[in-house]
């Protein structure tokens, strides 16, 4: 297996980020990883196609928002937290805080 592409931290740059968590899918991805900590590939419950899935992680990846590490055969996914908050303080923060209050919000109207 190849080794992949993690950028160092000081070459994670803000537009990279932004753009990979603008998408819904992604931002999702990361929120899970926020809650239940590092994740197999396999433990994200998406309506994809695995190449449009792993696609998804790529772009992740490559942002600088996570790790990817191998683990016999399957691809293992982490949060790069202290990186990005050294880089962009509360930014990821800020964003998850945002993103679980509109999940909240659609979860309550869909309830009515």
């Amino acid at each position: 297996m190849k080794p992949l592409y993690h950028p160092e931290r000081s070459d994670i740059r803000l537009v990279m980020v932004l753009h990979a968590l603008s998408d819904p899918v992604r931002l999702g991805i990361v929120a899970q990883v926020a809650r239940c900590g590092e994740q197999p590939c396999k433990n994200f419950d998406v309506a994809l196609a695995k190449s449009t899935l792993s696609q998804h992680i790529r772009t992740l990846r490559e942002a600088g928002i996570t790790r990817t590490r191998a683990l016999g055969t399957q691809r293992l996914i982490s949060l790069r937290t202290e990186d990005l908050d050294e880089r962009f303080p509360g930014l990821l923060d800020a964003i998850l805080r945002s993103h679980d209050a509109e999940e909240l919000t659609n979860y309550k109207s869909t309830e009515s």
